[in-house]
C-alpha cells in the first residue's frame, strides 16, 4: 500500500429454564475483545493421533452446520473430539471405552460392532467424534445414548441397524438408533439408521442445537421424534435427509423454538406393507420453517397443531393425499439470521438424497457439512470423491518429518491432485512461509491443543532491507505466504512480530498473512500484527479471490484488513490494538476491491479492543496505484462493534472520496453501533438479502480436510 499515516485521511435469547444466552452466528461478549487469555473459544482444529491409531477419514474433524454451529450454551459451534487423539476401534468394548471417557476423541469405527444385550446405548460423553470408516463402521442391535449435558458430539458416516423385536408398534423396548435427552450441540450426519425397535432417532428433553443431516432414515415404524418437554426451547435444523417406508414421526416437532427443515425427501412407496400416517409435524407451540423438500406418496404430508406455527416455501408434492397445512400466529423468523445456508432446488431433491445420504464408500470421499458440491459449484447428483489426504509433520525438535514448515511445504509435489496436510507440533517457527501457486491443496494445522501453541512469525516490514538490495514492500514483507488455490489454515497463529518503536527510519506495513488466491478457507486461527496484518489478494486484477475466515481472530491497528479479494470474515473476533507510541487512532480495513465484484464482507463479529472510544474507522477505500477504476467495497453486518469504533465510521484515502465507492453497515450492534445516516449507510432489508455470505462465496462451500 501507499505511504499510510496514523492521522485520519438479534439477540438469540433462551426461554424457559434454560442458564445462557445465544447469539447467533456471534460471540458472546466473555473474552471477545482479548486474544491474550484462552482464545479456545471456538475449539482448536488440531487432531493429535496416538501413535498406535490410524488417521482419521479426511472429512472427521469438521464442524456442524445450522444449528449446531450456533454459539450458544458455553458452546461454539459443534467439532466432536477434534481437539483429542484418533484411535480406530473394532469392538465393543473399545467403542464404549472411549465414547464414554471425558477426554476428547475422534472414533473411527472400522468393523461391524454387535450390541450386547441387544438394545445397548452406549453413553456417550461430551466432545467425541464417532464416524464410520467408509461403509465398514455398522452398529447392530443398539445405538448411543446422550444425556443431560452432554454436548459437542458428532455422529457421522455410519449404519446403525436391526434391533427390531418383531412388534411393528413395540411399546415394550424402547432401543433406539441414537437417542438425546436434554444434550445440546450436536450434529449427525450421513447415516443409515433403520429397522429398530422404537425409533430411528429420539430427540427428547430440551435436546437443542442439533442438526440432523444427510441421513437415511427407513424401515422403521417411527422415525424421528422430537419433544417429550412442555419448555419451547429447543433450537433444530433438519436438512437433506431421506426418509422413506416410515409410518410416523417424520419427524414429529413438538415445542421446538426453531424448527428448520429444508432439502428433505420424504418417501411413501407404493405397494409395500409400511403406510406413512403423517409426514412434517408441527406439534404443540412449534415455530417451524419448512422448505424447498419433497414429498413423495406420503399421507396428510405437512401437518399443524392449532397451537403450532408452519411456514411452506418451495415444497413440492406428488402423489399426496391428505392434509398439507401452514399458518399459525408465532412470530416469523428467517433461519439466516441465526446461520448460513444455501437451498438445493425442490426437483433435484430425490435424485440428490438417494445418491448423497447414508454412509460414503471410501474414507477418502469428501462430504460437505451443507451438500455435495461439484466443480462448477452447483449441486450435482453425486457426491464427490477425492483421494485420501497425505499428511506430512513438522516438528522444531526434529521428531517430524521436516524442521521447518517450508521445507514440509517445499516436499509437496507440483501440481499434486490432491489434499497434503501439513500438521505442524507445537513450538515457534520463525521462518518465512511461501506455497507456491504450483502446490493447490494444502492445509497447514497446527496440532496442539489451543492455536496458540503453534506459532509462525517473522518480523519483516515494507522497508526491510532485502539481501542482493531492495526493500521487501508491503505483499514481500508477509511471514506466510499462500498463492495457491485451495489452501486451509487452522489452529494456529501467524504473526508479524516487526517493532515499528525501534525501527522509525523504515516503512512500517508489516503483512502476517498474504493470501493471492481462489478458495483460501481460515478456520481457527490467529494473524497478529500491527499495520496491514492480514492482506487479502488476488492473483491478478482479473482473477477472483475468495477468502472465508472463521472462528478466528485478526488483531491490528492500521489498515489491518485489506486487498481486492472477495474475502468474509464470520463469526470472528477483530481486535483493534493501540500503535507502537501508544496512542489509539486506526482503520480495520482497506478493500481494493474490482469494479464488479465483492469486496470485504464482516459478518456475525465483534469488533473492539484495548482502545480509546470512538478512535477507529471501520474502513477508508484504497486505490492502490490511484487506480480510480477501483471500486472499493466492505459490508459490516450482523455484528458487535464496541465503543471504540468512530460514530461516521468510515473515511477518505489518498484523495478519493469514501462516499464515491462501498461502505455500509446492517444490523450492528454495541456501543460502536449507530443510526442510518448521510455519513453512515444501512443496507436495506432488501439489499441485505443480497449481502449475505453465501452471495460472496458464490457457490463454494468451504469444508475441513
Amino acid at each position: 500500500m501507499s505511504d499510510i499515516s496514523g492521522t485520519p485521511r438479534r439477540r438469540h435469547r433462551r426461554r424457559g429454564k434454560a442458564l445462557a444466552l445465544g447469539v447467533p452466528l456471534t460471540l458472546t461478549a466473555a473474552g471477545a475483545l482479548a486474544y491474550g487469555t484462552d482464545l479456545g473459544a471456538f475449539g482448536s482444529g488440531a487432531q493429535r493421533t496416538a501413535s498406535a491409531a490410524t488417521a482419521a477419514p479426511a472429512w472427521a474433524t469438521a464442524s456442524a452446520d445450522g444449528f449446531a454451529s450456533v454459539n450458544a450454551l458455553g458452546q461454539n459451534g459443534t467439532y466432536g473430539g477434534r481437539n483429542g487423539k484418533t484411535v480406530t476401534v473394532k469392538t465393543l468394548a473399545d467403542l464404549e471405552k472411549y465414547a464414554t471417557s471425558s477426554e476428547p476423541y475422534v472414533i473411527v469405527v472400522a468393523a461391524t460392532i454387535t450390541m450386547n444385550p441387544v438394545g445397548k446405548e452406549i453413553k456417550v460423553q461430551s466432545d467425541k467424534t464417532i464416524v464410520g470408516s467408509g461403509t465398514s463402521g455398522q452398529i447392530v442391535g443398539g445405538g448411543f445414548f446422550l444425556g443431560q449435558g452432554v454436548h459437542n458430539v458428532i455422529i457421522r458416516n455410519l449404519t446403525i441397524r436391526d434391533a427390531y423385536q418383531g412388534v411393528w408398534n413395540d411399546k415394550e423396548h424402547d432401543f433406539d438408533g441414537i437417542q438425546m435427552d436434554g444434550a445440546h450441540h450436536v450434529w449427525i450426519d450421513h447415516n443409515d439408521i433403520r429397522h429398530m425397535a422404537d425409533g430411528l432417532i429420539d430427540s427428547r428433553k430440551d435436546t437443542t442445537y442439533l442438526t440432523v443431516s444427510w441421513n437415511k432414515l427407513s424401515q422403521e415404524n417411527k422415525a424421528f421424534g422430537i419433544g417429550w418437554t412442555t419448555n419451547v426451547t429447543a433450537d433444530i435444523t433438519i436438512h437433506h435427509n431421506w426418509v422413506r417406508e416410515t409410518e410416523q414421526r417424520n419427524p414429529s416437532t413438538d415445542n421446538v423454538a426453531h424448527a428448520h427443515l429444508y432439502n428433505n425427501f420424504l418417501e411413501d412407496v407404493a405397494g409395500t406393507d409400511i403406510k406413512s400416517s403423517y409426514g412434517n409435524y408441527s406439534r404443540g407451540k412449534t415455530n417451524m420453517v419448512l422448505e424447498n423438500s419433497y414429498f413423495q406418496g406420503m399421507t396428510n404430508p405437512v401437518v399443524r397443531d392449532a397451537t403450532a406455527t408452519l411456514v411452506q416455501r418451495g415444497n413440492l408434492f406428488s402423489g399426496t393425499s391428505g392434509k398439507n397445512e401452514s399458518g399459525g400466529s408465532g412470530a416469523a423468523w428467517n433461519p439466516k439470521t441465526y446461520y448460513p445456508y444455501t437451498l438445493d432446488k425442490t426437483a433435484d431433491v430425490p435424485a440428490l438424497l438417494k445418491s448423497g445420504t447414508g454412509p460414503r464408500g471410501s474414507i477418502g470421499t469428501v462430504a460437505s457439512t451443507a451438500s455435495a458440491k461439484g466443480s462448477t459449484g452447483s449441486t450435482g447428483s453425486t457426491t464427490k470423491a477425492a483421494a485420501a489426504a497425505t499428511t506430512l509433520t513438522v516438528a522444531k525438535d526434529g521428531s517430524g518429518q521436516y524442521t521447518t514448515v517450508q521445507a514440509a511445504v517445499n516436499a509437496v509435489p507440483a501440481n499434486n491432485p490432491s489434499r497434503v496436510v501439513i500438521a505442524v507440533r507445537p513450538g515457534t517457527y520463525r521462518e518465512l512461509v511461501k506455497v507456491p501457486s504450483n502446490k493447490p491443496h494444502v492445509t497447514i494445522q497446527g496440532t496442539g491443543g489451543s492455536r496458540k501453541d503453534t506459532t509462525i512469525v517473522y518480523n519483516n516490514a515494507s522497508g526491510t532491507p532485502k539481501p542482493g538490495g531492495g526493500t521487501y514492500g508491503t505483499g514481500g514483507s508477509a511471514t506466510v505466504a499462500v498463492e495457491a488455490d485451495d489452501f486451509q489454515a487452522r489452529n494456529l497463529t501467524i504473526s508479524n512480530d516487526f517493532d515499528e518503536g525501534a525501527h522509525q527510519d523504515i516503512a512500517g506495513q508489516a503483512v502476517a498473512l498474504r493470501t493471492a488466491a481462489d478458495k483460501v478457507f481460515l478456520d481457527g486461527v490467529i494473524v497478529t500484527g500491527d499495520q496491514d496484518t492480514l492482506l487479502v489478494d488476488t492473483a491478478s486484477k482479473d482473477k477472483l479471490g475468495r477468502v472465508y475466515m472463521t472462528n478466528s481472530y485478526v488483531v491490528g491497528n492500521v489498515d489491518f484488513i485489506f486487498g481486492r479479494a472477495t474475502a468474509v470474515i464470520d463469526k470472528s473476533v477483530i481486535t483493534l490494538k493501540k500503535r507502537f507510541n501508544g496512542t489509539s487512532a486506526g482503520y480495520v480495513t482497506a478493500p481494493s476491491t474490482v469494479a464488479g465484484r465483492k469486496g470485504i464482507l464482516i459478518a456475525n463479529t465483534t469488533i473492539g479492543g484495548d482502545v480509546s472510544d470512538r478512535s477507529f474507522y471501520l474502513g477508508r477505500p484504497w486505490h492502490a496505484g490511484g487506480d480510480a477504476s477501483l471500486d472499493p467495497q466492505t459490508t459490516i453486518r450482523n455484528s458487535t462493534l464496541s465503543a471504540a469504533i468512530r460514530t461516521a465510521p468510515w473515511t477518505d484515502m489518498s484523495g478519493f472520496h469514501w462516499k464515491d465507492d462501498r461502505f455500509a453497515e446492517y444490523q450492528n450492534k454495541g456501543a460502536g453501533a449507530g443510526a442510518a445516516s448521510s455519513e453512515r449507510p444501512h443496507l436495506s432489508d432488501a439489499q441485505a438479502t443480497g449481502q449475505e455470505v453465501a452471495d460472496w462465496l458464490a457457490g463454494w462451500t468451504p469444508t475441513a480436510s
